[in-house]
């Protein structure tokens, strides 16, 4: 099978499909060597609100969780 593909255009070939949702994560972030970074929870930030506002070297950011559960940050 993989003759036949040879000569089939890039666009034409199967390609593999992957949901990221099936792959391991690991268990903490990585992090530069000798240096640990601070963790802190959404739930900690936002409480139970879905918006909060950020102060940041002058500016008002707006962080929100989205219905799907993602962060999105606007300034």
């Amino acid at each position: 099978m993989l003759g036949k593909q040879r000569g089939l255009p890039f666009s034409k070939r199967p390609t593999a499909v992957t949901n990221d949702n099936n792959l391991a994560r690991p268990s903490e972030p990585p992090t530069p060597a000798g240096r640990a970074q601070r963790i802190i929870e959404s739930r900690e930030l936002f409480g139970t609100e879905n918006e909060i506002l950020i102060s940041h070297d002058g500016a008002i950011y707006r962080m929100k969780i989205t219905r799907q559960g993602k962060l999105i940050l606007n300034k």
